[in-house]
This record gives structure tokens, C-alpha cells and sequence, in this order.
């Protein structure tokens, strides 16, 4: 693949990050909610004003909660029903993943998702960084006809996983794309590029910003975990996304 089509997604969940995403020169949106649970599926609202204001490729994540990726019938329900109502809205692909309590994926429910999916790209999330036997879990996905796997390499951050990762891209081949991501920046993304010979990434570009809120009660937090509790929010960071892109396109 030429440079000038190395890809950058971002993942989004609000539409104040994803127009950053989409302003700052990223090549396609993953968007979802709740990113401090690794991201859940974005409701129909924010899915309808992304796809209104920024003109890239929106990815919209499935992922009916929190926690581990073994799904029971009810789950599935929720995650099948999601996926309808996103294609409905305008998505352009899918970001999803499901395995059986072994580590394994669950090709079963996979097949059943690619099914009402086709002919949206499918992306099979990092749950492919939990599961066992990454190389067989590989050529199972090729066989089921999934476009994209996003990955760390099965460690934290996709630094720590290059080299599984270079693995992958060689025997992926030209059969299913993947998609490096977890902890990449401005400062590792040439690192990580040269070590596994990657074309896409994924990062969130974020920064902390503090409310615009006047009053700020002193003695209530809802749970959040920043020191500014409510009056903080993480959003997409236009000049990240510019820095990686300006990366990517010089090399």
C-alpha cells in the first residue's frame, strides 16, 4: 500500500470529537460511547448527528456493555437489534466481537452478524486481544469473510504488541486487513509503523477539557474518576489527529 493511503481512524463517542476527527484529517470514525469501559455501543441519536456532520466513513461499534466479550441469548438480542438500527442510520461498517468462555471466537453468532451486516464491512474488535490462539483465531476470520481485525498485538498497547502484530499483517496478507490499535501517538506512531509494516491505526487523539460550566458544585461527584469529576471531559483532539496524519503522509 502506497503512504498516501495509509489509513487513520479515530474513535469517537460524541459528536464534538468525532467533527474534531473529522476536521483534523482522520480517514474514518469509530464511534461509540463510553470509552472508559473500552467503548459501548453509541445510541441512535449520536449515530444520526455524526453521520450529519462529518463526511468520512462513521464505523459504529456494537458492544451491548461493559466487562468480557461471552454473550448470552438475551445480549445478542440487544447486539443484533443495534446493528439494524445502525445499518438503518447510515452506517458505513460495523466494529464488533464475540467469543465462547475457552477463548475462542464464537464463529456461530459471528456468521449470524456478518449475515445482516453484508455488504458493510465488518471489523472484529479487540476482543481478539483476549481470546486464545491468535493465529488460529486469524485464519478463522479470513474463512469467515471479516474485512478488518483491530488489535494491540495481545498486550496493553500496540508498541507492546509489534511484533505479534507484524505476524499478523504477513499472513493476513491481502485477505483481511489489520488494523493496529491501543496507546498510539504522534510520538510512537513511526515506531509502530516501522516495526509491523502497518497501513491503518486507530487512535483516540484525546485531551482533557475542563466544563464551560460556571457553578460547580463542590461537594457532589458522580462517579467519574478525573479530579474534576463532571466538570472535565475527554473529546478528540483536532491538533493530535492533524500531528498523526502530518506523520503518516511524510513517510
Amino acid at each position: 500500500m502506497e503512504k498516501n493511503n495509509r489509513i487513520l481512524e479515530v474513535c469517537a463517542e460524541s459528536v464534538q470529537s468525532a467533527k474534531a476527527a473529522f476536521e483534523g484529517g482522520a480517514d474514518r470514525i469509530e464511534l461509540c460511547s463510553n470509552l472508559m469501559e473500552g467503548g459501548i455501543s453509541p445510541s441512535a441519536g449520536l449515530i444520526k448527528a455524526v453521520k450529519k456532520y462529518c463526511d468520512i466513513p462513521v464505523f459504529v461499534l456494537i458492544r451491548p456493555r461493559g466487562g468480557d466479550f461471552l454473550y448470552d441469548d438475551e445480549e445478542k438480542e440487544i447486539i443484533l437489534h443495534d446493528i439494524e438500527t445502525a445499518i438503518n442510520l447510515g452506517a458505513d461498517g460495523i466494529v464488533s466481537g464475540f467469543l465462547n468462555k475457552d477463548g475462542s471466537i464464537d464463529t456461530d453468532f459471528t456468521k449470524r452478524v456478518l449475515e445482516i451486516t453484508h455488504p458493510l464491512p465488518f471489523t472484529f474488535h479487540r476482543a481478539f486481544d483476549v481470546a486464545k490462539e491468535p493465529f488460529t483465531v486469524l485464519n478463522q476470520l479470513i474463512d469467515l469473510g471479516v474485512q478488518r481485525i483491530l488489535t494491540s498485538g495481545q498486550r496493553n498497547t500496540a508498541l507492546e504488541g509489534s511484533s505479534l502484530i507484524k505476524d499478523l499483517i504477513e499472513l493476513a496478507g491481502d485477505k483481511l486487513q489489520i488494523l493496529i490499535g491501543s496507546g498510539i501517538s504522534s510520538s510512537n506512531i513511526l515506531e509502530i509503523l516501522k516495526k509491523t509494516g502497518g497501513n491503518e491505526f486507530h487512535a483516540s487523539c484525546r485531551s482533557e477539557f475542563s466544563s464551560k460550566m460556571e457553578y460547580i458544585h463542590p461537594d457532589v461527584k458522580m462517579g467519574k474518576e478525573s479530579s474534576q469529576g463532571e466538570y472535565s471531559i475527554q473529546i478528540t483532539d483536532i491538533e493530535k489527529v492533524k500531528e498523526i496524519k502530518k506523520i503518516l503522509s511524510s513517510v
